[in-house]
C-alpha cells in the first residue's frame, strides 16, 4: 500500500486501521450471531430453529480510533445479545477506565477534556464527565458498607480536612478515615466518612458503624489528640488498648517554643519517648521539666496529662511499639489523598468528595500487596499480651 502511494503519513495508517477494526468487529458480530441461530449465514439445510437473520441496523460507536458506524446484524425475534458490542453501549474504547483512571489521580475536568480530545479527537463535556464518575458511587457505596474482618491488631484513625459548598456556602468538612491491619499482616481502609469538622462525636458514629460492619475487637488503637476520642473508641470496644500518637503530641508541644529553644528542647524532649523503659521515660520528663518547666510549662504540662495514652508503647517490645507509637501509615496515605485533591479548592458536595477519596483509595490499595514488615514477630508477640482475644479466632 505505501509502494502505491495509499499511505502517506500517520493519517493514512490511522485511517486504514479504522476501517479495518470496523470490518473486523462486524465479522466478530456476524460470527456471534452464527453461534446464536446454530448455522452461518444461507446455510439453510443445517437450520434448526424458528429464528432467523433479519437484515442489518446502523450502529455509531466510539472506539479508541475515534466514531466508527458498523452495521449490526438482527434476529427476527429480537434475540440477539451481541457481547462484542453490547445492546445500548455506544463507547467500546475504554473511554471510560482512563477518565475513571485520569479523576483517580486528581485531574481536573478541564484536563480532562484536553486529554480526551488531543487522543480521540471529540470533546467529552463536564456532564459527561460526571456521568461517567458517578457511574462508581454504587460501588464505592457497597464498598463502605462492606463486612469487616472479626479482629483487628491494630487500628490507626484520623481526619483530613477539605472545604465543600453546602447550602450556597463553603464549609469546612472533615473525611474521617481507619486503617486497620489484620491478622494476616495486611493494611485495609475500613472506611471513609465524610461529616462535620472533626469531632468525638462522629467518630463515636464511626467506631459504631465499624462494629455493626462485623468487627469485634481490636486490640490496639492509634489515634490523634481529640478530645473525647479514646472515650468514644472505649464505649464500643471497652478491652481496646489506646495508644495515642506521639508524632502528634511532639508538634503540639512545639507551637508553645521559642524558635531559639525549638532545637535544644525537641532533644531533650527525645529522650522521654526514645527511653527503653516508661521509668527511664519519667525520669528524662522530671529532668525536662527542671530544665524548662518555668518557661514551658504548658508544653510539658501536655505530656503528663496525657501520659497514661501516650506511654502505652513502653508495654510492648520494639517490633509492635513501632507499629503503634503514631500514626504515620495514616498520614502516609492521607498525603497521597492530598496530592489527588489538591487541584480542588473546593468540592460541589459531599458525594463528589466521597467520590475522588474512594477511586484515590482503590488505586493506593493496589500498591499494599504485602505484610507489615516483620509480621511473623509482632503476631507471635501480641498472641502472648493477647493470647485469649486471639485464641477466640483460632489463631
Amino acid at each position: 500500500m505505501m509502494s502505491q502511494g495509499e499511505l502517506k503519513d500517520a493519517t493514512d495508517i490511522t485511517r486504514i486501521l479504522k476501517e479495518q477494526f470496523g470490518e473486523i468487529l462486524e465479522e466478530m458480530l456476524e460470527a456471534e450471531l452464527d453461534e446464536e441461530l446454530g448455522y452461518t449465514k444461507y446455510d439453510y439445510k443445517n437450520k434448526n430453529t424458528v429464528n432467523s437473520r433479519n437484515g442489518k441496523r446502523s450502529k455509531k460507536v466510539r472506539t479508541d480510533y475515534g466514531d466508527l458506524e458498523i452495521d449490526v446484524p438482527r434476529d427476527r425475534e429480537n434475540e440477539f445479545e451481541p457481547k462484542v458490542v453490547k445492546k445500548n453501549h455506544k463507547d467500546i474504547s475504554g473511554i471510560e477506565d482512563q477518565i475513571l483512571g485520569m479523576y483517580a489521580k486528581g485531574m481536573t475536568v478541564r484536563d480532562i477534556q484536553n486529554h480526551i480530545e488531543n487522543i480521540y479527537g471529540f470533546e467529552a463535556s463536564p456532564s459527561l464527565i460526571s456521568r461517567i464518575t458517578d457511574k462508581i458511587l454504587p460501588l464505592a457505596k457497597e464498598w463502605q458498607n462492606r463486612p469487616l474482618q472479626s479482629l483487628y491488631c491494630h487500628v490507626v484513625m484520623d481526619a483530613v480536612h477539605y472545604k465543600v459548598r453546602q447550602d450556597g456556602k463553603i464549609v469546612n468538612k472533615a473525611a474521617y478515615v481507619a486503617i486497620g491491619t489484620n491478622l494476616d499482616g495486611m493494611k485495609d481502609v475500613l472506611g471513609i466518612w465524610i461529616g462535620e469538622n472533626e469531632s468525638s462525636k462522629f467518630w463515636l458514629k464511626v467506631i459504631s458503624e465499624i462494629k455493626n460492619r462485623g468487627v469485634e475487637d481490636i486490640l490496639i488503637a492509634s489515634i490523634d489528640g481529640l478530645i473525647g476520642f479514646s472515650d468514644a473508641i472505649k464505649a464500643v470496644f471497652p478491652r481496646t488498648e489506646i495508644q495515642r500518637c506521639i508524632i502528634h503530641q511532639i508538634r503540639n508541644s512545639t507551637k508553645y517554643l521559642s524558635y531559639k529553644h525549638r532545637k535544644e528542647f525537641c532533644r531533650d524532649l527525645k529522650l522521654v519517648y526514645q527511653a527503653v523503659t516508661e521509668e527511664q521515660a519519667l525520669s528524662a520528663l522530671d529532668e525536662l521539666d527542671s530544665k524548662w518547666g518555668e518557661q514551658y510549662q504548658i508544653a510539658i504540662r501536655s505530656w503528663r496529662n496525657n501520659w497514661d495514652e501516650l506511654s502505652t508503647f513502653f508495654k510492648y517490645p520494639p517490633a509492635i511499639r513501632t507499629m503503634i507509637y503514631t500514626t504515620n501509615a495514616l498520614e502516609s496515605y492521607n498525603r497521597q489523598l492530598r496530592k489527588v485533591t489538591k487541584s480542588k479548592s473546593v468540592f460541589p458536595t459531599d458525594e463528589s468528595l466521597f467520590k475522588m477519596l474512594y477511586l484515590a483509595t482503590m488505586d493506593i490499595q493496589k500498591k499494599w500487596t504485602q505484610r507489615y514488615r516483620g509480621w511473623a514477630q509482632i503476631l507471635s508477640q501480641l498472641a502472648i499480651f493477647f493470647k485469649d482475644r486471639l485464641n477466640k479466632y483460632h489463631y
